[in-house]
């Protein structure tokens, strides 16, 4: 059959913060950019992001500078982080920020006009540029208006099915357009993935509708390189009430402007379990926490500002406990701040204006006059697609990955803000070598017997029809097991079990079925989705078992502490000749001298 095809240099599929600083950058380079995105552009979900972006501008305290930034993000992560892509990340950060200001974005503004920088969990000082809590919403807007006078081409609501290849080398991608579910092609000489995360295999989720793993999937049986899947970020504040709005993010901010977290009894729980890697930086009373947000720079940050696994584990166990709140959370109050500052109402409204409306829109709960309810949500995966740190470049020629289903920068746990700096440092990074790469290559054919395989592929649910297995059941069922055996806390024989059900998940997904025609149908959508989401659980599953050992977004309750042995690898996980999935332990790169002399300063 014939399908409409685009030729580009560059092929960027995503259009979040990373694959739109990415086209930015590649378009910027001379060569011919094609955005392909499966929503409208500006809805990514790095719109979802609120509390800032991490970069050591050094504005409100003058003591931060990249090697501080270097260093907390090396010790957040657990030191499993590519320690060069640490470094890269903490020495480029503030100029994205400030060529961000450059193109428009609007932060908000110290009292001598400098961008505002406020206190965010691990991050020794003040280091968030923000917009108020709506930071990823600003983000977009700027990449996008500036975006679009790039001579960048984007096809909105188009999902790509798969990569296209030749021989090694990747040649272009697969997809339709979800408006009437026509196939297409895209013809380029390299690919950029910026396709953010997995959020959506758990029952409990921050995540977007989107964000289902679907660009660490077909990178994966592209023939690339998965690493870290194991560790998987369950931010600790969630909405937990009501139940239609359950996982919704809630932000680190409200911490980080003195928020503080109780359990039922009324207690701050969090001082009750200080880890000895932060017990110098840490607050031991309540009134040098305070301090501490209010901007002294002699006073130690508050426990609640412990880095993201810690937090939530604190969360769970009171919970658990049955110390938690009556709707199976826990509380985060700001509204106690009233005891300390003047005009408090008017003070958290101009703070956090989102999570004001948030809660008082959708749970009936004003946040200046009382507590919220919160619990852990799936957030993020600091695992996905290995790359090269300097280029992004992956295992497979042609193949580049950027933002969160590219890994490394962030170890074992990411900390607050480092995920839109994260974007921005290495979505340009991504864009210029993409670039590089393409304009070094001659242009290569799509193979059509490829492409035919692929396209009786995606039309098989059709032909099942509703004998077929129902496609959101078979989905609900794989939230529900990844929830339940594969989530904050874990074992052996949970996580065996689910490597079965996942199999059985598999086989089934094999026979679902959808009816209807091909323009916007959900069920065929989903059906097809499928075989993205599977991959990524039996990757995370995986690599749980795999590690025997508790390490920041990865906790073992069968191997609570922490292993000598797997601080020196990380877990990687790539598809062999007969499609099964290849597992190794590979051993981690040495941190170079002046980068361990720094971590060994900062201590």
């Amino acid at each position: 059959m014939a399908y409409e095809t685009f030729k580009y240099d560059v092929l960027v599929i995503g259009s979040g913060g990373a694959g739109l600083r990415a086209a930015i950058e590649a378009s910027a380079a001379g060569v011919t950019v094609g955005v392909v995105c499966r929503s409208l552009l500006g809805k990514a979900h790095t719109v979802m992001a609120e509390g800032g972006v991490a970069a050591a501008l050094g504005n409100v305290d003058d003591r931060d500078g990249w090697k501080v930034h270097f260093t907390d993000t090396m010790r957040g992560g657990q030191y499993m982080n590519n320690w060069r892509m640490a470094e890269i990340h903490a020495k480029e950060a503030p100029d994205r920020v400030r060529e961000l200001e450059a193109w428009g974005a609007v932060f908000d503004r110290t009292d001598d006009g400098r961008i505002l920088q406020r206190n965010f969990g691990g991050h020794k000082y003040p280091r968030l540029a923000h917009v108020g809590d709506r930071t990823g919403l600003e983000l977009i807007r700027t990449l996008q208006d500036h975006g679009i006078h790039q001579g960048i081409d984007v096809y909105q609501e188009y999902t790509i099915v798969s990569l296209l290849k030749k021989g090694d080398q990747v040649v272009g991608a697969f997809g339709y357009d979800r408006e009437k579910g026509l196939f297409k092609i895209f013809q380029a000489k390299a690919v950029i993935i910026a396709t953010g995360g997995m959020g959506r295999i758990y029952k409990i989720s921050s995540n977007s509708w989107d964000c289902t793993g679907g660009g660490i999937s077909i990178a994966y049986h592209a023939g690339a390189e998965l690493i870290d899947m194991e560790f998987v970020q369950f931010h600790p504040t969630g909405m937990v009430w009501p139940p239609s709005v359950r996982g919704l993010l809630i932000t680190e901010g409200v911490r980080g402007e003195g928020g503080v977290l109780r359990n039922k009894e009324g207690r701050r729980f969090m001082f009750d379990d200080i880890p000895d890697l932060y017990k110098a930086q840490t607050s031991t009373d309540e009134e040098e926490g305070w301090r501490y947000t209010q901007g002294d720079k002699n006073a130690k940050r508050p426990p609640e500002l412990l880095t993201r696994d810690h937090v939530a584990r604190c969360i769970r166990r009171e919970i658990k406990a049955g110390r938690g709140s009556p709707h199976g959370g826990v509380f985060l109050d700001i509204a106690w701040i009233k005891e300390k500052i003047p005009n408090a109402p008017e003070h958290i409204k101009r703070k956090l204006p989102s999570m004001y409306h948030q809660f008082k829109e959708l749970a009936g709960v004003d946040i200046t006059k009382e507590p919220m309810e919160v619990g852990p949500t799936t957030h993020y995966i600091m695992g996905g697609v290995k790359v090269e740190a300097d280029t992004q470049m992956t295992s497979v020629p042609g193949l580049f990955a950027t933002g969160e289903c590219a890994a490394g920068l962030h170890g074992a746990n990411r900390l607050g803000g480092n995920s839109l700096s994260d974007l921005l440092v290495f979505g340009k990074r991504a864009g210029e070598y993409a670039a590089k790469y393409a304009k070094e290559r001659g242009e290569d054919a799509v193979d059509e017997n490829q492409v035919n395989e692929i396209a009786a592929w995606a039309l098989a649910p059709f032909e099942r029809g509703s004998g077929g297995e129902n496609p959101f059941a078979l989905q609900d069922d794989l939230q529900e097991m990844m929830q339940d055996l594969v989530g904050i806390v874990r074992n052996e024989n949970d996580l065996i079990t689910s490597i079965e059900k996942l199999k059985e998940l598999e086989s089934r997904s094999a026979h679902v079925g959808c009816t209807g025609n091909r323009g916007y149908n959900p069920g065929w959508h989903t059906a097809m989705e499928l075989n993205h989401m599977l991959t990524v659980a039996k990757a995370i599953a995986i690599s749980a078992k795999e590690r025997k050992e508790s390490r920041g977004g990865h906790f073992r309750e069968d191997f609570p502490d922490k292993s000598n042995e797997f601080a020196k690898v990380n877990v990687t996980l790539k598809k062999d000749g007969e499609g099964k999935v290849e597992v190794r332990q590979v051993p981690k790169s040495e941190v170079r001298e002046d980068l361990k002399q720094i971590i060994e300063e900062m201590k």
